[in-house]
């Protein structure tokens, strides 16, 4: 007889789940992640938790990778479970805030304790993650134990999920369940009676209950060389009618409701008792679902092609007879059926209700579809699709994409003779091109926008047209003109009804207005103001990168950082990846400006590798990476800057031109090339005009240092000009006091003067700034003074483990066992970055584990001491 006791060796989760459960139930409510491998025996953890606390209200929802998901269908399940204001707003169409809000409301009474239960969440859409972290960081004073299960042996390095893990990793209310694999004792304990040898069973299936019980229950025979041949083994052992509901159970999805399975096959509910009795398909509320995925995947996959077309337009005709609202599930099925007309009515709707709740991978994903099976459509059908998915890309920084996708859409719109949608594709053109940092193409686009749209009258998309046109003005330095534009679009905007577009042009009207030296700050915090208001994410996301990067040009840090954190929070709950790397890319800059390099060096390293090539964002990116190098003396210096410099020149825009080449110029000089950097500043003294004072005062203090005898017109910033006026210490102090210490240095290094070197010295040192401090050494000496400070010694042999510096900071905090989450947070990094050198740890220590690593590094201690 098989032993078949499923919490063998579960006991320890068991009891942590219980006392989670306990705490949450007096009103500390917790976030706990069950992690495990596929068929590890997560659900039936939860499922035995559930046993335990029958007073408790359980509300059960689960992701589908079966198909391109429906933006937020846990959510949508348990509003079908719980009622009320939640599904009213759902009926409503209410915005995805608002539907938060309510299931809030709807749980955690006190009193009472309610289990949310969300599995599978590694197919969770955007919109799900963000419902996730709207929860986790609200439970903490409420009776709710939030239970999400994730599989953690197949995630991709880039999954998005890591990143919403290691934001949990910082939330008190979390706690983390691991499932491990069965031992060989506990194979042996489920083996009894099988006549099968226990550790043969357990090589077979590495200790996975799922693999395990179904070789168990496939009989003593041949043990099956794979998951794939067990299921179908038990599958081939069912009668006709059986097997026929089960074919088609497994091609309806993850949850398969009774009375579609009884309208597609003809067989009556009862017919599905054997496949419970059998144990292939499991209870699930009014339905039934397959007890693992992998069993699902295996039955679906056999079934043939032609007959899996057959059940898929039977399950299309179902699912319309029930009214499902749920037009991801119907485009997945009209897809596999064939039907084109289906797939492209469906996928388009679930396409536009996925960028309204603000999943843009999926809707990318649906509008992709949709564009496959709209060959027969008519042209404004197919540029509107067209339109739609250029958007979404743009959102998901593929701009590259995002053009061609444009592109196809004009020619649509240019060939019907629809001259207002001509106009506002050619606006949205301009956008995408200046993100690929191609000014005078994203410029002459803005252009033809404004001249086709003016002739037609006034209208919301000419409002757009002005505001992208100011924005344009604005980045290339006209900014009276780009505040002119800006005022004409908030007129046409406030006529329309456009908030979206009023707050994007006060934002480009208060961003003139910081550049010229006039208030800017209350007219930026009403366009964000408006944004939040409105729920337009672009604009506010907008708003938020422009404010940190006003106050971190000003040095006003604390109120950068303040705007970049909320920032860095509203993008990533509104799933903004372009701005989010901005952000990303602020954060850098900060951390250059105080003297954090390491941080710096690390963002600016993270950003070039989530960042597509030809961007903004990867523009910024290579100027602080290679001006860093360049300071550290380290290698890749000119690949960053060479590559920088063209497409700083490509952009077209004055600031970045002068950025770019102002970062060449100081490489230059600390490599003892004079005339060279020179010659670059040089370059850009003749657009000064279009920065401001900050800018001003850094190309006025490098005309100096290199010997030019150029100067910028118009004011510079107070240190520079402390600096410029022979002032030295006075530039240094007030460098110092705006926490900005290798600036300070180099005013301190100007003067020959011997205190002022060793001043400059001992800032320089801690930063690694090598070259800049053998400069001041090179001057000490021709001073003839004694005793100079030498440079930090070069390490007198390799790191035993053959470590990088990075690699051993990770590898001392996971000895002083810190999570990944408390890693990133404590050396400034993003989580996906830590996961990364925690990889790179483990693979050049040869240990499978964080606990044998901690070994191998406190053994390879011991043994040098």
């Amino acid at each position: 007889m098989v032993n078949n006791n499923p919490l063998l060796e579960r006991e320890a989760a068991l009891a942590s789940l219980g006392e989670y459960a306990a705490q949450a139930r007096t009103g500390a409510g917790r976030l706990v992640l069950v992690a495990g491998e596929a068929g590890v025996g997560k659900s039936t953890l939860v499922e035995r938790l559930r046993r335990d606390l029958p007073a408790a209200r359980w509300w059960w929802a689960s992701c589908d990778g079966l198909f391109t998901p429906r933006p937020l269908g846990p959510l949508f399940d348990l509003a079908d479970q719980l009622g009320g204001d939640l599904a009213e707003l759902i009926r409503a169409g209410a915005g995805r805030e608002e539907l938060f809000r309510a299931l809030l409301r709807q749980v955690g009474a006190p009193g009472s304790l309610d289990v949310l239960v969300i599995e599978d969440i590694h197919w969770a859409d955007e919109a799900t993650l963000d419902l996730l972290r709207f929860l986790g960081r609200r439970l903490q004073d409420t009776a709710v134990l939030l239970i999400a299960t994730y599989r953690d042996d197949a995630l991709a390095p880039d999954d998005p999920l890591r990143v919403v893990l290691g934001d949990f990793g910082a939330l008190r209310c979390t706690r983390r369940v691991g499932v491990a694999p069965l031992s060989p004792q506990a194979v042996a304990v489920l083996a009894l009676g099988s006549g099968l040898a226990a550790a043969d069973l357990h090589r077979l299936t590495g200790g996975n209950p799922f693999f395990v019980t179904e070789v168990l229950r496939a009989g003593a025979g041949d043990v099956p060389a794979s998951a794939r041949d067990v299921v179908l083994a038990r599958a081939a052992r069912l009668t006709g009618r059986a097997r026929e509901l089960l074919d088609v159970a497994a091609l309806i999805g993850a949850r398969v409701e009774v009375r579609l399975l009884e309208t597609v096959t003809g067989h009556p509910a009862a017919a599905v008792d054997e496949l419970l009795a059998g144990g292939l398909l499991v209870e699930d509320g009014t339905g039934v679902r397959f007890r693992h995925e992998i069993a699902r995947l295996a039955v679906a996959q056999a079934v043939p092609a032609y007959r899996s077309r057959h059940v898929h337009r039977l399950v299309l005709a179902g699912l319309c007879t029930t009214d499902c609202e749920n037009e991801a599930r119907l485009a997945f099925h009209a897809e596999a059926a064939g039907d084109a007309a289906a797939a492209l009515r469906y996928a388009s709707a679930a396409a536009y209700r996925a960028a309204r709740l603000g999943s843009h991978r999926e809707a990318a994903a649906q509008f992709e579809r949709a564009l496959r099976f709209a060959g027969e459509a008519d042209a404004a059908t197919l540029a509107g699709l067209y339109e739609g998915l250029a958007c979404e890309l743009g959102l998901l920084d593929r701009w590259q994409e995002a053009e061609e996708t444009a592109l196809r859409g004009l020619a649509l719109w240019r060939a019907g003779g629809d001259r207002l949608r001509e106009g506002d594709a050619l606006r949205r053109l301009s956008r995408i091109r200046w993100n690929m940092c191609r000014g005078e193409e994203a410029l002459a686009a803005v252009r033809a926008a404004v001249a086709t749209l003016e002739p037609l009258g006034d209208s919301r998309e000419l409002a757009w047209a002005y505001a992208t046109f100011a924005n344009q003005r604005m980045l290339y330095g006209a900014y009276r003109a780009a505040t002119e534009l800006a005022v004409r679009a908030q007129e046409l905007a406030a006529r329309f009804g456009a908030t979206d577009v009023q707050s994007d042009a006060l934002d480009t009207q208060a961003a003139s207005a910081a550049m010229l030296g006039l208030e800017w700050t209350a007219m930026m915090r009403r366009g964000l103001d408006i944004a939040l208001a409105g729920n337009h994410h672009d604009q506010a996301a907008r708003a938020y990168a422009n404010f940190c990067g006003i106050y971190s040009c000003r040095r006003e840090f604390a109120a950068a950082q303040r705007y970049l954190e909320e920032g860095r929070r509203y993008c990533a709950e509104h799933d903004m990846t372009t701005y989010a790397l901005c952000l990303l890319g602020e954060q850098s800059s900060i951390f250059e400006r105080t003297g954090r390099w390491d941080q710096a060096v690390a963002l600016s390293e993270q950003l070039l590798h989530e960042a597509g090539p030809s961007q903004a964002n990867r523009l910024c990116a290579l100027i602080q990476l290679g001006v860093l190098r360049a300071r550290r003396g380290a290698p890749g210096v000119w690949d960053c800057l060479d590559e920088a410099a063209a497409a700083a020149e490509e952009s077209g825009e004055p600031l970045m031109r002068v950025l770019a080449r102002l970062a060449r110029a100081e490489a230059y000089w600390l490599a003892g090339r004079t005339p060279e950097a020179r010659r670059e500043v040089e370059l850009v003294d003749e657009l000064c005009a279009a920065t401001n004072e900050w800018y001003r005062g850094a190309v006025a203090v490098w005309l100096a240092r290199t010997g030019s005898t150029r100067r910028v017109r118009g004011e510079v910033a107070e240190p520079y000009r402390l600096l410029l006026d022979g002032q030295p210490a006075r530039s240094a102090a007030r460098w110092t006091a705006l926490d900005s210490p290798y600036e300070a240095a180099l005013a301190l290094a100007s003067p020959p003067d011997e205190a002022s070197l060793r001043a400059a010295l001992d800032l320089l040192t801690p930063l690694g700034a090598g070259p800049a401090a053998r400069i001041c050494r090179q001057r000490l000496r021709e001073l003839g003074a004694r005793s100079i400070p030498a440079g930090p010694r070069a390490a007198t042999r390799a790191h035993p483990l053959g470590l990088t510096r990075r690699e051993r900071e990770v590898l001392d905090l996971i000895v002083a066992d810190h999570t990944n989450a408390e890693i990133a947070e404590k050396l400034f990094i993003s989580a996906r970055t830590v996961d990364h050198h925690v990889s790179a740890v483990l693979a050049k220590l040869g240990v499978p584990s964080r606990a044998a690593a901690r070994q191998a590094a406190i053994g390879d201690l011991a043994t040098e001491r």
